[in-house]
């Protein structure tokens, strides 16, 4: 049985003061809970303090970028030593916004993945397609384009170390949420072609499910077959609401 990964991806929101406070606010809230691994992705600026919050908690630490290379000239990136060096679990690449808003191509996407491995960290991978290609019935060639790009450099022996993210963009941020039939439907292809590029070892491959996940609607989600967890944005800026969330059960 896959363990479900709960990871709250807080994008740009946060200064360091607010990253600790939710974290003490946050752990009281979901102490003993032993179902679910839970990750936090806060700003690049409270990844340090964020890290030395959850120290002991068992809730793990996540970067929301990386850059593929490993030093150089290039300004305001950050490289996947540094985000070890934190104690960073996992980041996340390939998210819809840093592919439509700053023009990620799958490849670099794929790089940034196999960097993040060479140092030890688990990339969460995301994929996703827009309104206008699920209304053209494109999804699943949008999706198998993306992972394809994505996950080239990867080895068959890694993906045990591999989270796939699956996050359709018309539901990021806009209160519309796939049905649980909808989103099942998307995970049980993806896992279709991961058998493809991996073989058996694609059962070991966790696919989250993103995009208006709050705590009305995870437990329907969660109880999917091939849905191992969320990627929550806003519903995880509030600690009330993301503790709602790891208390679901989900059961299958």
């Amino acid at each position: 049985m896959r363990r479900r990964l709960l990871a709250a991806n807080w994008k740009m929101h946060k200064t360091v003061a607010e990253a600790v406070a939710f974290a003490e606010d946050f752990l009281p809230r979901i102490a003993g809970q032993e179902v679910h691994e839970i990750a936090i992705a806060p700003p690049f600026t409270a990844l340090g303090a964020l890290g030395r919050a959850l120290e002991g908690s068992g809730v793990r630490l996540a970067a929301q970028n990386v850059h593929d290379q490993a030093k150089g000239a290039f300004t305001g990136e950050i490289s996947p030593a540094m985000l070890a060096e934190l104690g960073c679990t996992y980041a996340v690449v390939g998210h819809s916004e840093r592919r439509q808003l700053f023009g990620e191509s799958n490849e670099f996407v794929g790089r940034k993945a196999a960097a993040l491995l060479a140092h030890g960290i688990r990339p969460i991978v995301c994929v996703g397609e827009t309104l206008e290609e699920r209304e053209a019935e494109h999804t699943f060639a949008v999706l198998e384009t993306q992972l394809s790009g994505s996950l080239a450099l990867l080895s068959q022996e890694q993906p045990a170390e591999l989270v796939i993210a699956y996050e359709p963009v018309w539901a990021i941020g806009t209160g519309r949420t796939a049905t649980p039939a909808m989103a099942q439907h998307a995970h049980a292809m993806i896992r279709r072609w991961l058998h493809g590029r991996f073989g058996s070892a694609a059962e070991s491959v966790r696919i989250q499910y993103g995009g208006s996940v709050k705590p009305d609607n995870a437990a329907e989600l969660l109880a999917q077959a091939d849905i191992d967890g969320a990627l929550v944005g806003g519903a995880s800026l509030e600690p009330d609401s993301f503790a709602r969330i790891v208390h679901c059960d989900g059961t299958r």
